[in-house]
């Protein structure tokens, strides 16, 4: 069979990775065609017909820069999917444009899988309309979704959490602490994991908060987290200073050896949790407190931090917009560095309620059966 992927950023890129490696265990004679990034190209054994690193725009202002490319990116990937005739377009994530995708396709009478829902259950609801219409199913991987996509009466199923898997599989080959420390030069302190996004906005706005907040404590050793395809020279114009950039192939190679970490909002969040590293969610973008109203007001949710939303509580504190500063964010991190602290106590046991809530499941080699399996049927009727 052939499968096109779509995935426009480094998580993406991470899952799909997996996803084509579960397809070609069930399916010896699979081609692929896909956009995503370097992941994806070793599973596939191919390259992108475009990598994420020219679509993983945000923000108006960065997308209104970048018009002329996202255009042309659209156009790219139609004329691929036309070109390919794939027997199913498969999307991860990514909603502005992989939406876009879904209509063209069933358009073409190509049947569309979503692995990863896009975080309409948060804002921008009327999506779901879109998913109902051009979707044929959605493979969940948090498990409070599918009750909001049965409310509106569209196809999802929860297959479990890949990053469940990533994380444990990361841990268990992980280095020792001395290892560790001698590879990457590092004094033999408590280490503080900086993860200011992937994005160049993200990182521009919340860096700096990061480095200030970590100035408060002088016995502590902070690390950034450096996100695949973001160059060393982004970081330092961010407000890095003299923090060292650590790059892995997975976060949780350097996140085993970390006390605690300041993470962007997003799926380092999860990954940080299930590393079992207690962390302060910052997301600062303008800073404004009237930003701050108005996203109070247009998101559903109670939480924007994965691990709070898995387990309908606040676990992990979450510093949003004018209450993310350095002052902030220190005064959140200090008991998080005690390993006596209660705070510490509570967020981890936080931590073990959102796994038990996750479980086990092996996402990819689910998705990848029930593609095959509605592949097999009688394909629905556009």
């Amino acid at each position: 069979m052939h499968y096109f992927l779509i995935a426009g950023e480094p998580s993406g890129d991470l899952h799909g990775s997996y996803l084509v490696e579960a397809l070609k265990r069930l399916d010896p004679d699979a081609i692929f065609t896909f956009l995503g990034g370097d992941m994806m190209a070793r599973a596939a054994g191919c390259k992108p017909v475009i990598h994420y690193n020219r679509m993983a725009f945000m923000g108006f202002s960065e997308v209104l820069r970048n018009l002329s490319t996202i255009s042309a990116n659209f156009s790219a990937a139609k004329q691929a999917i036309e070109l390919a005739s794939p027997d199913c377009l498969i999307l991860i994530d990514y909603p502005s444009f992989n939406l876009k995708m879904a209509a063209f396709a069933h358009k073409l009478s190509i049947p569309v899988y979503y692995y990863i829902s896009p975080k309409i259950w948060a804002w921008k609801k009327w999506r779901v309309r879109d998913i109902r219409r051009n979707v044929r199913m959605v493979f969940s991987i948090l498990p409070f979704e599918p009750e909001f996509y049965r409310r509106h009466k569209a196809e999802a199923v929860y297959v479990g959490n890949p990053s469940v898997a990533e994380v444990d599989a990361q841990l268990a080959q992980a280095a020792t602490r001395q290892e560790f420390l001698a590879a990457n030069n590092l004094p033999d302190r408590p280490l503080v994991a900086l993860m200011p996004g992937s994005r160049r906005n993200e990182i521009l706005n919340n860096l700096a908060i990061m480095q200030a907040a970590m100035a408060r404590f002088p016995d502590v050793q902070p690390v950034i987290i450096g996100a695949p395809g973001t160059p060393d020279s982004l970081y330092a114009a961010s407000g890095a200073g003299s923090i060292p950039v650590l790059r892995a192939s997975h976060a949780t190679a350097i996140l085993a050896h970390c006390t605690a970490a300041l993470v962007t909002s997003g799926t380092a969040t999860l990954e940080t949790a299930l590393a079992a590293v207690p962390q302060v969610v910052l997301y600062r973008a303008n800073g404004s407190k009237i930003s701050y109203n108005i996203m109070s007001a247009i998101l559903d949710i109670k939480y924007v931090s994965l691990p709070n939303l898995i387990v309908g509580r606040q676990i992990i504190p979450e510093l949003l917009l004018h209450n993310c500063t350095p002052d902030t964010a220190a005064e959140a991190l200090t008991p998080l560095l005690d390993p006596g602290s209660a705070a510490r106590k509570a967020q981890l046991e936080g931590y073990a309620d959102m796994r038990r809530t996750l479980g086990t499941a092996d996402a990819a080699a689910n998705t990848a059966r029930a593609i095959i399996k509605l592949q097999s049927l009688r394909p629905k009727m556009p």
